[in-house]
């Protein structure tokens, strides 16, 4: 009887134990859930013309400004924008300090191996400015494809791997900031800058006694998705589905930011 008596004392045990291990079917929390339980949307982002950047008051605008906004104003919630180092961006999200990338995050195999991304949001191009003064003799693109060529670019973004893609032989110089990417060649120390257009454009026609444009064609297509931690298949649908519902809304404003400078004034000068 005593022994019958330690069998059920040791089943009861580790039928207790394996009761307080999680199932394996257990869900986290829908991501959308757990924003508006906190009353507030946390969004990373890395300053980006058009994209986001400082008005002459300081405060952030542009389209991702934009876009960040209306989700926090249709889940209802306050809106808190977290200004991110690019090359740190996804790292960021990875550990935990923001809810989504919000930030031209282009869609890429490589970036899709770490994060989850929405339906694309937004569709832009990669595009080119060139110095007169290094680049006006050489053909484009097969004279730009060699070591004496330099490319800038800004560290992380997908405009660095075109460069090596497409232009091999080529030196690229990577800067964490954009706007030093873009000096170097308005400086002369470079050949070349690629960057999401409509930047290199309306960098070329500001400083049209320093750059040109090889091309007006986009170098490569790209589309855009929200970032988000892996594993929130339904905080992804919630994104899909106010992307879905906005479609009108941000044509509007992709048009206004990239296709037109009725927001230039806003801005100091680059």
């Amino acid at each position: 009887m005593h022994f019958t008596r330690q069998i059920l004392a040791l089943a009861l045990a580790i039928f207790s134990s394996f009761a307080l291990l999680p199932t394996a079917n257990a869900q986290p929390e829908n991501l959308i859930d757990t924003i508006k339980k906190r009353g507030k949307l946390q969004v990373g982002f890395a300053s980006f013309v058009p994209w986001a950047m400082r008005d002459k008051q300081g405060t952030w605008v542009g389209f991702e400004i934009d876009v960040a906004n209306k989700v926090a104003q249709d889940l209802g919630v306050r809106l808190e924008l977290i200004p991110t180092a690019w090359d740190a961006i996804i790292p960021s999200l990875i550990a935990g300090k923001f809810d989504v990338i919000i930030g031209g995050l282009t869609i890429t195999p490589q970036r899709q191996e770490q994060v989850d991304f929405t339906t694309p949001y937004s569709t832009s191009g990669q595009g080119v400015a060139a110095s007169k003064q290094l680049a006006a003799n050489l053909k484009w693109p097969e004279g730009y494809n060699s070591p004496n060529v330099t490319f800038t670019c800004r560290r992380g973004v997908a405009g660095c791997k075109t460069v090596e893609e497409k232009w091999p032989k080529a030196t690229l110089r990577q800067f964490d900031d954009d706007a030093i990417a873009f000096q170097e060649v308005i400086n002369g120390n470079a050949h070349a800058v690629i960057s999401s257009e409509p930047k290199p454009s309306f960098f070329a026609i500001r400083h049209s006694d320093k750059l040109f444009k090889p091309t007006n064609e986009n170098i490569v297509n790209t589309f855009e998705g929200f970032g988000l931690r892996k594993g929130n298949p339904a905080g992804l649908a919630g994104f899909n589905d106010w992307i879905q519902k906005n479609q009108a809304w941000l044509k509007q404003r992709h048009q206004y930011w990239f296709r037109t400078q009725d927001w230039a004034g806003l801005v100091p000068a680059n």
